[in-house]
C-alpha cells in the first residue's frame, strides 16, 4: 500500500498575532507543523510498520504545498518516519481550498496512491474542507474525523470509528480511500494494521523524531513540483479582504455572593 499524507506549515499558535494594514502579518512568524497533520502522520506510520516483525507494510509519502525554500516542516515529518516527500512549490496562502484539493488529487493520481490521510483541520484557518473536496475530485469513499482505524489487508478495507454526539459511528471503506483524522486517533490502541499485535500499546500522541531519524531525513528523496507540472492553475476565489484583532476583553470581576453574580449576569452580561 502507498499512503499519501498531507502536511501544512502554520504560524506558531502560541505566539501573539500581528496585524499590519488590515491584514495578518506573518513576515516574522515562526512556522510550525499543523498538529492534526502530525496525527495523520502518526496514523500512517502505525499502519505501515510491523511491530515485532520485519519490513514495512506500506510506503508513506509526505505531501506539502509550500514555498520550496521553506520546507523545514517536511523534513520533520520525514524524520518521524516518512519514506520520501513531494513538495509543490507555491505559497498555499495564495490558493483557495478547491485549488489545494485539486493539487492533492493530482499528486495522489501521479503517485498511484491507495490512501490519502489528512488532519481533520488546519489550525490557522479552522478549515476542514480540503480532504472532503479531494475525495470528491478523486471519486473515492471517505471517512472524516477518524478516531480509530483498522486495516483489513486481505479484504482491502479500512474500518473507521468516528466519535459523534450519541456515541461512535463505524464506517467500512474500500481502498483506495480518503481519511481525515481527529485527535483520539493517536491514543495507544487506536490504529490496527493486522500485523502488529492488537494488544500492542503505542505511546500516546504523535512520535518525536529521533536523532537518527533527523539524520536520515536529510538523505531522503524530496521531489519538487510546480502547479504547472500537475496541470493546475493557481487561483484564489476566497481571498482574505480584511483582518483585525478581536477587541480586548474587559477585566474580570470578583463578586461577593451568588445573588450578586446572578444580578451581574442579568444586568451587565445579559446572558440570563
Amino acid at each position: 500500500m502507498k499512503i499519501l499524507v498531507t502536511v501544512k506549515r502554520i504560524p506558531d499558535p502560541d505566539e501573539p498575532l500581528k496585524f499590519s494594514g488590515g491584514m495578518l502579518d506573518t513576515s516574522q512568524a515562526k512556522w510550525v507543523p499543523n498538529t492534526f497533520d502530525e496525527y495523520a502522520m502518526e496514523t500512517a506510520l502505525r499502519l505501515a510498520e510491523h511491530v515485532g516483525g520485519s519490513g514495512r507494510l506500506a510506503e508513506v509519502v509526505v505531501l506539502s504545498i509550500c514555498p520550496a525554500s521553506q520546507r523545514q516542516h517536511v523534513t520533520q515529518f520525514l524524520a518521524m518516519g516518512g519514506d520520501r516527500a513531494v513538495v509543490v512549490d507555491h505559497d498555499d496562502r495564495a490558493l483557495d481550498a478547491q485549488t489545494i484539493a485539486e493539487t492533492i488529487a493530482a499528486v495522489f493520481k501521479r503517485e498511484s496512491c491507495d490512501l490519502l490521510l489528512a488532519g481533520k483541520l488546519a489550525q490557522d484557518t479552522e478549515g476542514n474542507e480540503v480532504a472532503q473536496r479531494a475525495a470528491a475530485l478523486l471519486g473515492l469513499p471517505q471517512a472524516a474525523f477518524a478516531a480509530t482505524v483498522r486495516w483489513d489487508r486481505e479484504a482491502g478495507t479500512l474500518t473507521v470509528g468516528r466519535e459523534v454526539d450519541d456515541g461512535v459511528e463505524t464506517k467500512k471503506v474500500p481502498l483506495p480511500a480518503v481519511v481525515s483524522v481527529d485527535l483520539r486517533v493517536v491514543l495507544p490502541h487506536s490504529v490496527k494494521n493486522g500485523a502488529t499485535p492488537d494488544d500492542h500499546a503505542y505511546q500516546e500522541g504523535p512520535r518525536l523524531a529521533s536523532l537518527r531519524g533527523i539524520t536520515m531525513a536529510k538523505r531522503k528523496k524530496v521531489d519538487v513540483l510546480s502547479l504547472g507540472d500537475l496541470g493546475i492553475e493557481a487561483r484564489n476565489q476566497s481571498p482574505v479582504v480584511h483582518a483585525e484583532p478581536p477587541p480586548p476583553r474587559p477585566p474580570g470581576q470578583i463578586v461577593g455572593s451568588v445573588e450578586e453574580l446572578v444580578e451581574k449576569l442579568v444586568t451587565e452580561a445579559k446572558v440570563l
